[in-house]
């Protein structure tokens, strides 16, 4: 690598609700991390999403209490507050241009790391055409979102000139089906990490969770 390339920072972002965080968000991460080269990946998990209007979600400090301790013992990884902490309505557009004043006095380069489902309704994000200009977009795969079932050509020149593909083992994981699982008293173990298995269970989060309710989750 180029000395010039070496000093500037790669950060990863990983954005989401994490409502809870699994090993499906954790292992994307870790690949992002190695395969980018990343000095870190911050988690960010979002406060007032408008994208969540649809299904009331669990308080923003239960939800950023889970990441932090799915992420504690991993040096690599960190927990950021800052959208939990905004008032207004959580925008990426937004997290990504305060981020920036962060590393103000350093050459700094962002990896915004999503799912591949999301990244194809990015068109109705806030101010999603200048997302490109401030972060590369990582596009995870998912099970049942494998690249060919999609599109990207459909996706603005400027959003797919700044994506790239990141390939990550299938676990069949997600949020909604955790929170289900609690709900009808079913089995946690090796779905996510064991310190966020007993803080669900202390707290008593998700037990009102319709077992039988189809959502699909949006960034």
């Amino acid at each position: 690598m180029p000395a010039e390339e070496a000093s500037v920072l790669r950060i990863g972002i990983m954005g989401g609700t994490f409502d809870p965080i699994h090993f499906g968000h954790l292992l994307a991460a870790q690949e992002a991390l190695v395969r980018l080269s990343l000095r870190e990946v911050i988690f960010v998990p979002t406060g007032n999403s408008y994208q969540k209007s649809y299904r009331s979600v669990t308080p923003a400090e239960e939800r950023y209490m889970m990441t932090f301790l799915a992420t504690l013992d991993n040096p690599k990884f960190s927990v950021s507050r800052l959208e939990i902490d905004r008032e207004d309505p959580s925008h990426t557009v937004d997290t990504l241009r305060e981020m920036r004043y962060w590393y103000a006095d350093q050459a700094v380069e962002f990896f915004f790391i999503t799912g591949i489902d999301a990244l194809m309704s990015m068109d109705t994000w806030t101010e999603y055409e200048k997302i490109p200009e401030l972060c590369t977009i990582v596009a995870a795969n998912r099970p049942g979102y494998d690249y060919e079932h999609y599109n990207l050509g459909n996706l603005p020149e400027k959003v797919r000139s700044r994506v790239l593909r990141l390939e990550i083992p299938l676990l069949s994981i997600s949020s909604t089906e955790i929170r289900h699982r609690v709900a009808a008293g079913e089995n946690l173990r090796y779905l996510l990490p064991h310190p966020v298995e007993q803080y669900i269970y202390k707290r008593g989060l998700y037990k009102d969770e319709d077992p039988g309710r189809d959502v699909v989750l949006k960034k």
